[in-house]
């Protein structure tokens, strides 16, 4: 009985840690998304850094003969696509995200970063609120939940 009940507690103990971590994690999403939204340059750097790393990756494949001239413009222009998309997308929009992620899906057993997410989820929410309601859009008619 004595083993069974050691077994349950260091099951319960690294359950608790691997939800813990998780809200950490979505938790610090979160605040990034939350520090790009006050900081645009700083989401424009991290994706311009991610478009050179691509391009880099995809200029050694056809170094090593794995893409033709052809192949490698096209990979380029969908890398550009997709760093201009994401430069274009909402902060806010990601960090509620994030926040209902750490709050919600990692909030049992509550941890330190759950309860924090659920306090920064409110002020995050509204603030994507009012930005949507600048650009003429209601919540309602966004595709969320």
């Amino acid at each position: 009985m004595v083993r069974v009940a050691a077994v349950a507690a260091i099951l319960a103990a690294a359950v608790y840690a691997d939800i813990a971590a998780r809200a950490y994690s979505a938790c610090l999403e979160g605040e990034r998304y939350l520090e790009w939204h006050r900081r645009p340059d700083l989401q424009r750097e991290h994706w311009d850094a991610w478009l050179k790393g691509r391009r880099e990756a995809f200029e050694a494949e056809r170094r090593r003969g794995a893409l033709t001239e052809e192949e490698l413009a096209w990979r380029l222009r969908l890398a550009r696509a997709e760093r201009d998309e994401r430069v274009s997308e909402s902060a806010l929009k990601y960090a509620v995200r994030w926040f209902e992620t750490a709050s919600d899906l990692f909030s049992t057993p509550p941890s330190p970063w759950s309860r924090r997410a659920r306090e920064r989820l409110g002020p995050a929410r509204e603030a994507w609120r009012a930005e949507l309601a600048a650009k003429g859009i209601r919540l309602e008619d966004f595709p969320y939940r």
